[in-house]
């Protein structure tokens, strides 16, 4: 009869002992996934930040070439082309719809240093400031601090 009570406990700890290692090793198969997961995500949600922000900073270089295109005329009114007009337009509400995903995409921090960038360059497209040095002086300041927000949130 002993034999019989020791064969049945043995069975009874061996079969434990299988299920709690497979349990456990079931759990951290589990925990590494989600990890896996979160890390593709999170990898993921840079890209696109990455991406709207680039895709901003190219949209702001391009207004201020067109600037430059025209404080470069022999005067400012002479600048305004309707080729010109047409091109500043478009740029802008492109500018204006990035700036937006920013706040979508990254945040209220870097979505308001974004918004003063693009009113800068809003500004130089559409108001005659003198000279193109006046032009960098008004976009110099938004411009280095949205770029330095933008170095610290992609890090």
């Amino acid at each position: 009869m002993n034999q019989i009570w020791a064969s049945l406990i043995g069975v009874v700890l061996g079969g434990s002992m299988s299920y709690l290692a497979q349990f456990t090793t079931a759990r951290q198969a589990a925990r590494t996934e989600d990890k896996r997961q979160a890390t593709q995500l999170a990898e993921a949600r840079r890209a696109e930040r990455l991406d709207a922000i680039r895709e901003f900073i190219q949209l702001a270089q391009q207004g201020i070439r067109l600037a430059e295109d025209r404080y470069e005329a022999s005067d400012w009114s002479s600048g305004c082309t309707p080729e010109w007009l047409a091109a500043a337009r478009g740029l802008i509400e492109r500018l204006w719809i990035c700036e937006r995903m920013i706040l979508v995409l990254v945040g209220p921090e870097l979505h308001r240093l974004a918004w003063d960038y693009a009113g800068a360059v809003n500004h130089v497209l559409w108001e005659d400031l003198g000279a193109p040095e006046a032009a960098w002086d008004h976009l110099r300041a938004p411009m280095n601090t949205f770029l330095a927000a933008a170095h610290g949130k992609l890090g």
